[in-house]
């Protein structure tokens, strides 16, 4: 078992971003740290087709459902896309590959040389990226983006009152997140098994996985936390790359930073594979939509 590895549960859509992701990760990972990508068994095929089968190890997305004995086989066909995403990948754990393992999605993309060091801590406890989020909060709401703070604070509340906690709201909204078996094994023991659910019952839209993994790790306490900040610059939305790209950040400064960088797919369509499905009138809209809020960074 090794102590750590990458791990990107991906799906056809992403495939070029992945590619993108692979490419990077092939030339920053300074320690060799073994890649693991995870997609639906039928997609198999054209992964192979456009990211190649070189510099990752694949599993199957059955293959992580399976491993949990609890669960009946074809149970993520009942659920949307994003919430089946979800669960495989706070299920990846239970594969026994890793101790410990840096969640990745096709949307990032490394851009300086990482190592061990910067997920593990001397003890070989990992980091806990967990943070409160004021300083994008501010800047959404300064930019006139208020529910912003709304929706995630919602989903905070929601979260922590599951678990009985009462104080602030941390965050970690996007990643890499630096997840323990240990902490994932603690829910399941802990929470999941003794109200006779699996995480494919506890799993909501208001549920995320990020914020699930920090309640149960300082309710259960399976590790201790050692705090750090995000480790990738995030753009969670157009507005918000045009507004610091206007302050003048770029790729090149974030390397003092930052590991790497997310242009979220939400917002950034340009690598869907397939295309988009709208048609050309809402595709007009939406970017002259994007102009406008390009225009808005100058404000």
């Amino acid at each position: 078992m090794s102590d750590i590895v990458l791990y990107c549960k991906s799906y056809r859509k992403d495939f070029l971003r992945l590619k993108r992701l692979l490419a990077s990760i092939e030339q920053f990972n300074a320690d060799g740290i073994p890649f693991y990508i995870s997609t639906p068994e039928a997609d198999k095929e054209l992964l192979t087709k456009l990211v190649g089968s070189n510099g990752y190890h694949w599993v199957s997305d059955e293959l992580i459902i399976a491993a949990n004995p609890r669960v009946n086989p074809g149970i993520e066909k009942g659920r949307s896309g994003g919430l089946s995403q979800q669960v495989i990948k706070s299920e990846f754990w239970r594969l026994g590959l890793a101790e410990n393992y840096v969640c990745l999605d096709s949307d990032c993309m490394f851009i300086t040389n990482f190592y061990r060091h910067h997920f593990l801590a001397g003890d070989g406890i990992p980091y806990t990226v967990i943070y409160q989020n004021k300083e994008f909060y501010q800047l959404a709401d300064s930019r006139g983006h208020s529910k912003v703070f709304q929706n995630l604070h919602a989903e905070s509340e929601s979260v922590k009152t599951l678990f009985g906690r009462s104080g602030p709201n941390y965050f970690c909204p996007c990643p890499p997140f630096i997840w323990s078996a240990k902490v994932w094994q603690s829910f399941d023991n802990e929470y999941l098994e003794p109200k006779g659910i699996t995480f494919w019952d506890y799993s909501r839209a208001d549920r995320p996985e990020t914020l699930t993994y920090l309640e149960a790790l300082l309710k259960f306490k399976a590790i201790p936390v050692y705090a750090i900040e995000q480790l990738f610059r995030v753009y969670y939305y157009d507005w918000h790359y045009f507004a610091l790209k206007r302050q003048g950040e770029t790729e090149e400064k974030l390397k003092l930073h930052f590991l790497g960088v997310i242009y979220q797919s939400n917002w950034n369509p340009e690598l869907d594979y397939g295309g988009s499905d709208k048609s050309v009138l809402s595709r007009f809209i939406r970017k002259l939509k994007r102009f406008g809020r390009y225009l808005q960074s100058y404000i």
